[in-house]
């Protein structure tokens, strides 16, 4: 069996990568452009250098004859398409380079996969920011939720949860769709909130920067999940009776407000009493999606998956990712 993963690069990716090898005999089969950085998976390149079950192929979703080429010779049996343009604040500057990457990215690889691979398990990647701003008598966000996207990476996302259903009822495709609440953990970007307080806080008990934590919006309520836990529940969602355009939302069972996962963070630092906090005009969005609590019922009932990781592990993990980070690197990160 092969599986093909966009986006292996990324935080998702290389842990799905990782579960893969450790929980199936599958071939995988990445897609990376040229300058993707290869930090995420350190791990796996002794295996890619060996040709041993990891394979990485060039290619770019806005370029659709790459997508064949790197298709055409794979010809997976499941297909995890997580690459994007993935960063909600970015999208605000750079909107249509997010809807080109996302929406007609997106379109692309399932025509590659439509003529190369049409028997293909796919997995499209869609996100919960496609329901936006959601009013408190809609809580909690079931899959018929209506869309109110907050963002044009939201407005891409819905695109991408779109065209992925009508490949699977106009051609008869295997592709579902997932809307993915908050997960996060080690590798986790640092444009996320989350995950970007957690490095100022590794580089400030470094002494690398001063104790002051510069945030955004910390009003938002989120759901958090493991990254660990999210890609066990994207392989369920292909092995575990696959039905071609089914859509679902996936997310943890922690909710609180992202200034509480900032205290939380803060209370395990070496330094909590010395750490100040500082809200910086370029870190709030225009408009914000500021109640994501999912109901995954849906999900669970078919797979049977649950989260195994604890809020609290999640969050001790990601900082201790970002402490060995600044450790490597010396400090050479800059502060976003």
């Amino acid at each position: 069996m092969k599986a093909f993963i966009t986006g292996i690069t990324g935080m998702v990716g290389s842990h799905l990568a990782e579960f893969l090898l450790e929980n199936t005999d599958w071939e995988i089969h990445g897609l990376i452009r040229w300058r993707s950085p290869l930090d995420n998976i350190e791990n796996l390149i002794a295996k890619i250098n060996l040709k041993d079950r990891v394979f990485l192929h060039y290619g770019d979703l806005r370029d659709s004859q790459s997508l064949d080429l790197v298709v055409e010779k794979v010809k997976p049996d499941y297909t995890f398409h997580l690459a994007a343009q993935s960063y909600p604040k970015t999208s605000f500057d750079a909107p249509l380079d997010t809807y080109a990457t996302n929406i007609s990215g997106t379109s692309s690889l399932l025509e590659s996969l439509k003529k190369f691979s049409p028997k293909s398990i796919i997995h499209v990647c869609a996100s919960s920011e496609v329901f936006g701003r959601v009013s408190k008598d809609k809580l909690p966000i079931n899959e018929e939720c209506s869309f109110h996207p907050a963002s044009p990476y939201a407005i891409s996302k819905i695109g991408t949860d779109l065209v992925g259903r009508f490949y699977a009822e106009a051609y008869s495709m295997k592709v579902m769709t997932t809307r993915m609440f908050t997960h996060t953990g080690p590798r986790r970007g640092d444009v996320f909130a989350e995950s970007t307080f957690a490095k100022q806080i590794a580089m400030a008990e470094k002494g690398i920067i001063k104790p002051i934590i510069k945030v955004g919006n910390l009003q938002s309520m989120r759901t958090i999940a493991d990254v660990r836990d999210a890609v066990r529940a994207y392989y369920m969602l292909v092995t575990v009776n696959p039905i071609a355009g089914e859509y679902y939302n996936i997310g943890g069972t922690h909710s609180c407000k992202i200034e509480q996962i900032l205290n939380d963070l803060i209370n395990i630092s070496t330094i909590k009493d010395e750490i100040k906090i500082e809200e910086d005009p370029d870190r709030l969005r225009p408009i914000d999606a500021d109640l994501q609590i999912p109901d995954t019922t849906k999900f669970t009932n078919h797979t049977g998956w649950k989260p195994e990781y604890t809020y609290e592990q999640t969050i001790f993990d990601l900082l201790e990712y970002w402490r060995k980070m600044v450790e490597k690197n010396s400090g050479a990160y800059l502060t976003r």
